[in-house]
């Protein structure tokens, strides 16, 4: 045999052998990977600071640890927020690609959130007919250059996260949303960032169009020019702030515990796939034919207000789980993508330390994995894997008895309807 020849061969059985031990990961598009289950989403930030400071933001190798277990749980896609203001958007990029170094198999795609405010958001003369320039424009220009830099990575861009919706303190009008989905769009025309980026933005779903106090043209406009429809349900929330969702019914008060939390989770599936509907009805109202993903939905497992002892009696670790399942089961079958929120408690989030906002998490900051994932953790998933020196264990030791002294029967929140 030829010297060259041998070479040749020798070194292909040699790559050959690399690709075998060293796999290298799939480059997927949101067509190929939006809809199908075996891309479980979930949103992510990884603070594990009562307040949000770049100072306390998680560091690369933080941000590492959570990959590395949100990757053993077969999740393998997540959603950011914002890009300017913390350092955790670039942060997180960064860890995403050493891994991938470590390991070319590491497989995971982001929807990039891009933060989108009224002028003078969150003060006394906040106008919400008009958008912050400066802020915006540097929130998109910097999704710009983060799509261009991580292209195996950045696969979605969202514009504003519940922007439009009233009752947040920084909404403004779809027509701000829509101007800056066009200049994404032009940018994607371009080949300033990869052709192959979806562009959306991800709301409440009355804000999409699913309550008419939201029915305008920008609007209609905004969801002809979007790729897909990123939609907010929180039937959680809608326990104690809804008037016509009832979680909890009278009819129910004489079964067991474990049947009356099952019936309000059915009804809190139902309840929000109606939402969905609304917003599918008001598209094909105006022609529009595009996919529903959920953006966001979640249920908190603690609470010292609305959704606790003193109000609906929501909050806790055991209908989380079942909300869960009930919602991954839905959305699996109807082929809808479901950013779960969300992987970790975040204590940031709250102005007390029990408060719900802190408490979505499928595990608490310190790396207790709650009643949902208990399987997880006993099939070995998470051997080896730690979060800041805690190895994962469970919430309550596993005990389910200690964990269903803290279920109570559903309450119906008269007050706030």
């Amino acid at each position: 045999m030829k010297i060259g020849l041998l070479i040749a061969v020798l070194t292909a059985v040699f790559l050959t052998g690399c690709q075998e031990g060293n796999q290298v990961a799939r480059d997927l598009t949101p067509a190929e990977f939006l809809g199908d289950p075996e891309y479980r989403a979930i949103s992510y930030s990884g603070w594990r600071s009562d307040e949000r400071d770049n100072e306390l933001a998680p560091s690369v190798e933080q941000l590492k640890e959570d990959f590395r277990i949100m990757h053993a749980m077969g999740l393998r896609v997540f959603r950011t927020y914002n890009t300017q203001d913390f350092v955790q958007t670039k942060r997180t990029l960064a860890a995403l690609r050493e891994l991938r170094e470590e390991d070319p198999g590491f497989e995971m795609y982001v929807m990039l959130g891009v933060w989108v405010r009224c002028h003078k958001a969150r003060t006394d003369e906040a106008d919400h007919q008009r958008g912050d320039l400066e802020f915006n424009t540097t929130e998109i220009e910097t999704a710009l250059g983060m799509a261009a830099e991580y292209p195996e990575f950045i696969k979605i861009i969202a514009v504003g996260n519940e922007a439009m919706v009233h009752w947040q303190p920084h909404h403004v009008m779809p027509g701000e949303i829509l101007k800056w989905v066009n200049v994404l769009k032009e940018a994607r025309s371009s080949g300033r960032i990869p052709s192959s980026v979806w562009i959306t933005t991800s709301d409440n779903w009355a804000a999409l169009g699913g309550e008419i106090a939201y029915h305008q043209p920008d609007l209609v406009e905004l969801l002809k020019a979007i790729d897909f429809v990123s939609l907010h349900t929180y039937a959680f929330h809608d326990s104690y702030y809804y008037p016509t969702f009832s979680w909890a019914v009278e009819e129910d008060e004489s079964l067991p515990l474990e049947e009356q939390r099952l019936r309000a989770v059915r009804r809190a599936v139902d309840h929000q796939k109606a939402q969905v509907k609304a917003v599918k009805d008001y598209m094909h109202a105006h022609g529009i034919e595009k996919a529903i993903h959920i953006g966001e939905t979640g249920w908190a497992t603690k609470d010292d207000s609305h959704y606790g002892p003193e109000g609906t009696n929501a909050a806790d670790e055991y209908t989380s789980m079942l909300f869960h399942d009930a919602i991954r089961k839905w959305t699996d079958e109807a082929g809808m993508t479901c950013f779960y929120f969300q992987i970790f408690d975040e204590p940031w989030k709250s102005s007390s330390v029990d408060g719900s906002e802190s408490h979505f998490g499928l595990f608490t900051v310190d790396a207790k994995a709650k009643p949902v994932i208990w399987d997880l953790v006993d099939a070995g998933t998470f051997e080896g894997l730690t979060r800041d020196g805690n190895p994962i264990t469970k919430t309550f030791n596993g005990d389910e008895a200690a964990l269903m002294q803290t279920v109570t029967p559903p309450v119906i929140h008269k007050e706030a309807h």
